[in-house]
């Protein structure tokens, strides 16, 4: 169960394959990245536009750790997004924040509402989490209606939270908790 999350095989589901990055996804990455819309209920740690720069500084590991669990989502043979988690710290370390992106041209299907439903069980099993949570910017309803469907809960808003282009802008706290290792996700 504390296994190193590089080394587990990640989860899959129905239509898609969550695998690590690799080098030869710098394309797709870029192809599927370098959208407004994508980009605007994230950080601006995914920028918009999108560059070749861009995607090869994440597929090396500066942008997020990629030694958590971070993986591509994978449909017909390209990256079309991205999912992963951040354990935390000390005190913190039976949770983790996670966050998850999806090509434009793939929105709208359920594809998300499948991914999160089979990577969040398993980020919980496999880094032996009691809770595991993600924020959501005001203006993305579609990523609170994965989470509602996957059956985390919304706990709050963090007001003012975001300042993003030029605006700011609340979040929405979402979380999946569990009272021991045992309970199902």
């Amino acid at each position: 169960m504390n296994a190193d999350p590089a080394t587990l095989p990640p989860p899959q589901g129905e239509g898609f394959l969550l695998r690590p990055w690799r080098r030869d996804d710098l394309d797709s990455l870029v192809a599927y990245a370098d959208d407004a819309e994508v980009s605007r209920g994230l950080s601006d740690r995914f920028p918009y536009p999108y560059t070749r720069q861009d995607g090869e500084r994440f597929l090396e590991g500066q942008v997020v750790d990629l030694d958590h669990p971070v993986f591509a989502i994978e449909v017909g043979g390209r990256a079309v997004g991205g999912i992963g988690a951040h354990p935390g710290r000390g005190e913190r370390a039976h949770g983790a924040e996670f966050g998850y992106w999806l090509g434009r041209p793939l929105w709208g299907a359920g594809l998300m509402t499948r991914v999160v439903g089979a990577f969040a069980p398993w980020a919980m099993r496999h880094l032996a989490l009691y809770r595991l949570y993600a924020t959501v910017l005001d203006g993305n309803p579609a990523s609170a209606r994965v989470l509602a469907k996957n059956g985390f809960e919304e706990e709050g808003v963090q007001r003012c939270a975001v300042y993003k282009h030029g605006q700011v802008h609340d979040l929405r706290v979402f979380a999946k908790v569990r009272r021991s290792l045992q309970d199902a996700t």
